[in-house]
């Protein structure tokens, strides 16, 4: 992943109050040539630099309101095992190594609490998991952003 320069952070803020925004659009208002534009966007694609577009629509819209984290311990010799079993699991939206006593914490999405349930069964039978402990998520309350470090620097 390269270091966004000021053009590139000025069309993802722009993205970022409109992700449908026309690429000609973009040229027109930053005043860059359309070729530019299109350019940029796509060497942020292929350095990875911007999601998926599937990540814009929300769990809820989807049927999936109730959220949760789940912190997972595993053996660690199973440890590639364990995380290519928990991304066959389509409830498993991320999943992170953090640093600490936990191996890998997870956050996952149901329809309700008892498919909540079921979601958290079905990781801790993945192989290699020796234990998980599951903590859902009330309300959120600042959702995933990324605007004041578009701004920042």
């Amino acid at each position: 992943m390269s270091e966004l320069d000021a053009t590139d952070r000025r069309i993802l803020l722009l993205l970022d109050q409109d992700a449908r925004m026309p690429t000609a659009m973009i040229a027109l208002t930053l005043g860059l040539a359309r070729g530019t534009v299109q350019a940029r966007l796509e060497k942020l694609r292929e350095s990875g630099s911007l999601r998926l577009h599937s990540s814009r629509a929300t769990p809820a819209a989807l049927g999936r309101p109730v959220g949760a984290s789940v912190q997972v311990e595993l053996d660690q010799h199973q440890i590639g095992a364990a995380v290519a079993a928990l991304a066959d699991i389509p409830e498993v939206l991320e999943c992170f190594a953090p640093a600490g006593s936990t191996d890998l914490l997870l956050r996952v999405v149901a329809r309700n609490p008892d498919d909540l349930y079921r979601v958290s069964e079905e990781i801790r039978l993945c192989p290699g998991i020796t234990r998980t402990s599951t903590s859902l998520f009330l309300r959120e309350v600042i959702p995933y952003r990324v605007t004041g470090l578009l701004r920042a620097d």
